[in-house]
């Protein structure tokens, strides 16, 4: 741009000039960066595409980042109650910081590109509805120049973790700013043991642990359909009990754990064995197993132990461990936060053995996120974690493929998988089918270890 641009264009006459010469270049086959930012003295846009409780959280942690003006301005989702309610609490906490009238509200599975054109080049988008939504929402966002903060998981299979690493290319090359809801990455504790693990304070890591292991939680175990309601609004309204939506229970809830992990470790796992099953069924009608315990092996033949349990009256625990050669470590101790970060100088995890520890307060690693993301868009920073965020998703997903199939699962088997479990996601309309249906009983299909080797249902 030249420097003789009158001072007084707008932010948004700027960006949309950008974007026609970067649309130009793309067309005549020349690929140019774009700087897709909001400059420190101008408003950043947000809209919210799935209204639940973790949207509106992130929209919340949004509209606290201090360094410069934000607001909310659209929201969508296919449940009006849950727009309704959202937007009231998200209004209630933040105000004028909330712009969003009736006619930013959107009901639908097009919603989510009503909500989008609100928005200019260089605003941000919150992609919060259920997983299987993401690459179908985060391909218009693109297409738009929006910077994206996305929820996780942000796959559950081997199709849609290739469309998402191709989308994630593609993002970085229009130098977008994409953050993931793995939050536990930016956690001052968790990032300072990062570095004195890799500084050789417990010696060469040997083995990493993980639990999480509590009663039944969230959607993950549901009753028969109300009659009143349609197969396709109920499997969305209950996500977490259908293995298309979210990933199952496995990938929604163990993800973090096994993520900080593999931070840790600074490596992904190449297989995974795993087993688990149904138990104490009732009349509950979910694709779920109620137990999981996964060994994942990395390359240089380091085990990771993944325990993951829902069950009522069994004992509960919420941690990842790390154990060397010279010592071991409380990855965390307490859920996501606060993490309670520690080092040993032993495998006895005691007061007398300690080695380090994070002193508290320890800062909000949900807010973070935000803070940093927001940081790299006005600072025009790289910033781009949706490579990293796939990979997660699908190092999870191979975790309960090996469950579900009962086979030992290497990362190249699910990545290369055709086994898509919604392909026409993109096509999904309020009064039409749902991705999988309920037989005669009301039941839905469920994982056979054994005997279905190759899909997980």
């Amino acid at each position: 741009m030249s420097e003789a641009m009158n001072d007084s264009m707008s932010r948004r006459e700027l960006l949309k000039t950008s974007g026609k010469i970067a649309a130009a270049s793309a067309l005549a086959g020349v690929m140019i960066p774009q700087h897709v930012h909001a400059a420190e003295n101008n408003t950043i846009k947000v809209a919210l595409i799935g209204a639940g409780g973790r949207g509106t959280g992130a929209a919340q942690n949004a509209l606290s980042v201090q360094n410069g003006p934000i607001k909310l301005v659209a929201i969508a989702d296919v449940f009006e109650s849950k727009l309704k309610s959202s937007h009231q609490s998200i209004k209630n906490a933040f105000g004028d910081k909330v712009d969003v009238p009736e006619d930013r509200r959107f009901i639908g599975f097009d919603g989510y590109k009503k909500a989008m054109d609100c928005l200019s080049p260089g605003d941000i988008v919150i992609l919060t509805t259920p997983v299987a939504f993401r690459w179908v929402h985060f391909t218009y966002a693109i297409q738009k120049d929006l910077n994206v903060f996305m929820e996780k998981p942000t796959t559950v299979d081997g199709p849609t973790t290739r469309k998402m690493l191709a989308l994630a290319e593609e993002s970085v090359k229009k130098n977008l700013k994409v953050g993931v809801g793995l939050m536990c990455r930016h956690c001052k504790a968790r990032g300072e043991m990062f570095d004195r693990i890799r500084n050789g304070e417990i010696g060469d890591i040997l083995l990493l642990r993980g639990y999480r292991m509590a009663g039944p939680t969230a959607h993950a175990f549901c009753g028969p359909k109300p009659k009143e309601m349609s197969e396709l609004m109920y499997q969305i309204q209950e996500f977490h009990a259908f293995l298309w939506a979210s990933g199952g229970a496995y990938s929604d809830f163990l993800i973090h754990n096994i993520d900080e992990m593999c931070w840790m470790k600074d490596a992904w796992p190449v297989e995974a064995k795993s087993s688990g099953g149904r138990h104490f069924r009732g009349d509950n009608i979910d694709q779920n197993f109620d137990s999981y315990s996964t060994e994942y092996t990395f390359a240089d033949g380091t085990k990771m132990y993944m325990d993951g349990r829902l069950m009522e009256g069994c004992h509960q625990e919420f941690a990842s461990y790390i154990h060397g050669s010279k010592g071991s470590g409380v990855i965390s101790q307490a859920g996501h936060a606060p993490s309670k970060c520690r080092l040993y100088k032993n495998q006895q995890m005691t007061k007398e053995n300690l080695l380090w520890a994070y002193p508290p307060p320890e800062p909000n690693p949900y807010q973070l996120e935000w803070d940093h993301l927001i940081a790299a868009i006005r600072e025009n920073k790289p910033y781009n974690e949706a490579k990293r965020g796939a990979e997660a998703s699908l190092v999870t997903s191979m975790g309960r493929m090996a469950a579900h199939t009962g086979q030992i699962i290497k990362y190249d088997d699910i990545l290369n998988s055709e086994h898509e479990f919604a392909p026409d996601v993109d096509k999904l309309t309020l009064d039409g089918p749902a991705p999988i249906l309920a037989s005669a009983d009301g039941k839905y299909p469920v994982p056979q270890p054994g005997l279905n080797k190759t899909k997980e249902y």
